[in-house]
């Protein structure tokens, strides 16, 4: 078996199980019975379960990252100020990552793997995004705060986070969401349209102004 295609299958098997399972729970045993491989094989081209999983991730953010540079130069250089606003940074932040991920493999198995990098404790994966993607990530954060300058650095912190949870949400249950419309209204839509909504909603989240709300926690009771 060619060496590319030994990565290949390991990576495959490694995905989809990380999705199904965790990355916690998911053993490398498991992975090499479904690769077919032996342990040998992954130690030799990953070296560890943490390489693993970050290779995992590379495979769709490096040519994610390649093409929303590119796909930003574009946008900026049509326009004289250098700046975008929050609608068009998350135009071309999710039609980037959709078209990126759908060629190379399935939206919904990355996102799943992106909802379980937050809830399981991966910290060296972290420390691995933030230096592969460091200027990619650096630019277009910087674009956003100057698209955002009435919100404080905290309120951007959360709406980004809000936004990257609707995002998802969404995405890593888009199969059955998108059954679930099929059976209530017998109706299917593309993910290109469903893109076309979630843009707008999360651009106004992202635009509103704050509204500061007081309010007694303690006078809220149960009357039940």
């Amino acid at each position: 078996m060619a060496q590319s295609e030994t990565i290949q299958r390991i990576l495959d098997a490694a995905e989809e199980l990380f999705s199904q399972s965790g990355f916690t729970e998911t053993s490398l045993r498991s992975i090499t019975s479904k690769a077919n491989v032996n342990l040998a094989a992954v130690n030799y081209h990953f070296g560890s379960k943490k390489a693993l999983i970050q290779a995992v991730f590379a495979r769709y953010l490096t040519p994610f990252t390649l093409k929303l540079d590119h796909s930003l130069e574009i946008q900026l250089a049509d326009n004289k100020k250098q700046q975008l606003t929050i609608d068009q940074l998350l135009k071309i932040l999710v039609l980037t990552f959709v078209t990126t991920v759908k060629r190379n493999r399935t939206t919904h198995i990355f996102m799943r793997l992106l909802g379980l990098a937050y809830t399981e404790s991966q910290g060296h994966l972290r420390k691995f995004l933030q230096q592969e993607y460091q200027s990619t990530y650096r630019r277009f954060m910087r674009l956003v705060r100057e698209a955002t300058p009435e919100l404080t650095n905290i309120e951007r912190f959360w709406r980004i986070h809000f936004t990257l949870g609707a995002t998802i949400f969404t995405f890593s249950g888009v199969r059955v969401l998108r059954a679930m419309e099929s059976d209530d209204y017998g109706t299917s839509t593309d993910v290109i349209d469903i893109v076309k909504m979630l843009v707008p909603y999360l651009a106004a989240g992202l635009n509103t102004k704050s509204e500061h709300f007081d309010f007694n926690i303690s006078s809220i009771t149960d009357k039940d």
